[in-house]
């Protein structure tokens, strides 16, 4: 687990075809990665990734295909830098909000507007993520926890602070920059809830608007 407060930056310096599975190499002489052991998990641009080889200031994991079709992976390249984060222990405070590294989909740099102490992103998420996207609720793009200032449709909107910008890889985006998305997990399972005995059946369509009005959710 995760919290979404990136602890550094990292460049990807080595890609190796391993089949349909990659492995890479991040690079990164500011990750402490001396309480890293083999096994352990890094966030790498909000995707959870095992670390297989590690040294000093570097560790190595390997991707699967099916990874690189759900995230940004398949856009990225040598040179490519990422946000990092040490998975979360028991004792850490939880600056931002629970991030499991399991991205959702990818989204886009839709819009870019600055502003005098801040900057305005708008991201447009995939259409299947919208339900989950709420105003004032969290958001984890490229691993970062993030705060939704505001909807609409699949697009959503973030206010970003210079700390934020300096801190991560926001400052490189540009209009259609891709992105991986994880919404609140906290929405799923509030989703899954919702269901009641029928999350049980296998012919589900999951919640709809029909769905909310036949169970009361919704006034006829």
């Amino acid at each position: 687990m995760f919290t979404g407060i990136i602890e550094s930056l990292g460049t990807i310096t080595k890609l190796d075809n391993r089949g349909n599975d990659i492995r890479l190499t991040v690079s990164s002489p500011t990750l402490d990665m001396s309480d890293v052991s083999l096994g352990d998990s890094i966030a790498t641009n909000g995707v959870c990734l095992t670390v297989t080889e590690m040294g000093a200031d570097y560790y190595c994991a390997d991707v699967s295909a099916e990874t690189i079709k759900l995230t940004g992976f398949a856009h990225y390249g040598t040179g490519s830098k990422v946000n990092l984060e040490k998975a979360m222990r028991p004792t850490d405070r939880l600056g931002g909000h629970i991030v499991s590294g399991h991205v959702d989909g990818v989204g886009e740099i839709s819009k870019i507007i600055k502003h005098t102490d801040y900057i305005e992103f708008w991201v447009k998420a995939p259409t299947s993520l919208a339900k989950y996207i709420a105003h004032k609720g969290s958001i984890t793009v490229d691993g970062i926890s993030l705060t939704v200032n505001e909807v609409s449709g699949a697009e959503f909107m973030l206010w970003i602070i210079p700390h934020t910008l300096q801190e991560t890889i926001m400052s490189t985006y540009k209009v259609g920059t891709r992105v991986n998305l994880e919404v609140d997990v906290i929405a799923r399972y509030l989703e899954r809830l919702m269901m009641g005995d029928s999350a049980a059946s296998t012919d589900t369509k999951g919640i709809d608007m029909a769905f909310l009005a036949e169970n009361g959710f919704l006034k006829r």
